[in-house]
């Protein structure tokens, strides 16, 4: 009987799809799992922690809770990195804990079906395929699609060890 039931949400998700926010760095669109996002802020000043890897601009006090804000860009090895009216920062709500990522922009939710999932290629880059779930296309978009959850848990994030 379960079987069934999980073949019929399965084909839901399918006619569905799923639900992804998109944001820039550089000149590459990227997408999240929405359910992951808390909320989409203006970036403001972090409070920047000693011996804090690089890519970790510091912290921020939202609504009472410390959240610490993570560079994509310098994650990625962007070059170039300027900050601008369009700098925003995503607010994750990951493995019960509230972290925030700095993005280039957002520009919009998207939704894909299973057919405009391709799987992510393997190959030697500055994010590791492991990271990816996919290459989402639409039209003439390629989107970079981002386990989120994964890549904030990683040991070279050092974000849950040294937030507990």
């Amino acid at each position: 009987m379960m079987n069934n039931q999980n073949t019929v949400e399965a084909a839901q998700d399918d006619t569905e799809g799923q639900k992804f926010l998109v944001f820039t760095l550089g000149t590459e669109e990227y997408g999240i799992d929405i359910l992951k996002v808390q909320e989409i802020r203006d970036y403001e000043a972090v409070t920047r922690i000693a011996h804090a890897p690089e890519f970790i601009k510091g912290v921020t006090n939202l609504r009472g809770i410390i959240v610490p804000i993570v560079d994509l860009r310098i994650k990625f090895r962007l070059q170039n990195i300027q900050y601008n009216h369009q700098t925003v920062v995503i607010i994750l709500n990951i493995a019960d804990r509230v972290v925030g990522i700095l993005v280039d922009g957002v520009s919009d939710v998207l939704t894909l079906g299973h057919e405009e999932i391709r799987p992510a290629p393997e190959f030697g880059s500055t994010l590791s395929a492991e990271y990816l779930t996919g290459l989402g296309t639409v039209e003439e978009r390629m989107l970079i699609l981002i386990d989120i959850e994964k890549l904030m848990c990683s040991e070279d994030m050092a974000l849950f060890e040294s937030a507990a």
